[in-house]
């Protein structure tokens, strides 16, 4: 009788904000995890966007960050929790394309998550230290095949959007660059700074004030296929003298898979609706991000796309992952 009460129990305590009937949903607080340290970009962009969709839902959504190898470790644990919309992940672009620098990484990007929705998207910029002479994209590619290999960019570690970005630009230039990776943002700009490396194709978020001031560093474009909002006299590398070219960091929220597919919607409304703000487009807009609202269907193609176009990079590039 006993053992009977307390399996009952137990059974009670267990039920989840997503145990209950799609319109139920959410019946207690979310956890959305974040896979890095408090106070990044990732977690800014996380609280942001949590404290509307919470309201919009009716409960809490309660920002938890689990910091670890480069975000695997949570991300992992994430896809492993119950499918029941009570727990979700911050991903970025990195959810895609880690897999291809870390073959043992223990989880699939399409297969074990479920994609709820696009939160934003953020364009990196291309700066040279004042020394080079390359004023342009197009005089720094010319500038690159005069100098085969000899010419330094500086990232924030090997297999980072930043790293990426600059893999991508050389290979559809055709020039050689030599890859300098360091340990964060701080200690590559302040190489790139002291003319120790020739350029970095630096976050937005991180780089913002340098471009405004101008005398320390030379801004020549941004990555993303259109100019930024941020910095609307900057043209892209597109337009500047390489057709095609566009790396920007995707910024979304996943479930694990087998999630119901009325909570998946219910969550992408929400979030939505948090990007239709005008409070959490200006938020977006301090950290270098710009709204990208689309459907679950939308951001799962997204994730497809991300994961066959970095891989392909990663492989022609040789990147391994450290």
């Amino acid at each position: 009788m006993r053992a009977g009460f307390i399996a009952a129990v137990l059974a009670v305590a267990e039920l989840t904000c997503g145990t209950l009937a799609a319109a139920d949903y959410p019946a207690h607080p979310i956890t959305l995890v974040v896979p890095y340290a408090a106070g990044g970009g990732n977690d800014v962009i996380a609280r942001i966007v949590a404290e509307r969709m919470g309201a919009s839902l009716g409960q809490a959504i309660v920002v938890e960050n689990r910091g670890g190898a480069g975000g695997t470790i949570a991300t992992r644990q994430v896809a492993k929790a119950a499918p029941d919309g009570c727990t979700l992940l911050i991903a970025t672009s990195s959810l895609a394309i880690n897999p291809s620098l870390y073959p043992q990484i223990g989880y699939d990007p399409r297969n074990d998550f479920a994609a709820i929705g696009l939160i934003a998207s953020s364009s990196n910029v291309v700066l040279v230290h004042p020394s080079v002479p390359a004023r342009s994209i197009a005089e720094l590619i010319a500038l690159s095949k005069s100098n085969d290999g000899k010419l330094t960019f500086a990232s924030t570690g090997t297999g980072s959007s930043v790293h990426l970005a600059a893999e991508l630009f050389a290979s559809m230039a055709g020039v050689k660059l030599t890859h300098v990776p360091y340990k964060g943002s701080g200690p590559a700009l302040n190489d790139l700074l002291g003319g120790h490396v020739t350029m970095m194709f630096s976050t937005m978020a991180s780089a913002a004030g340098l471009v405004r001031d101008g005398s320390k560093v030379r801004a020549l474009a941004v990555t993303g296929a259109t100019r930024s909002t941020l910095f609307p006299d900057l043209p892209s590398v597109a337009e500047a003298g390489l057709p095609g070219y566009e790396s920007v960091l995707h910024y979304g929220i996943v479930a694990p898979t087998g999630t119901p597919r009325p909570v998946i919607e219910k969550l992408n409304a929400a979030l939505n609706a948090a990007l239709a703000s005008d409070e959490v487009k200006k938020r977006l807009a301090v950290e270098g991000a710009e709204a990208l609202p689309v459907s679950p269907d939308e951001y799962a193609a997204d994730i497809a796309r991300e994961e066959a176009k970095w891989s392909e990079i990663i492989r022609k590039a040789g990147v391994k992952g450290e």
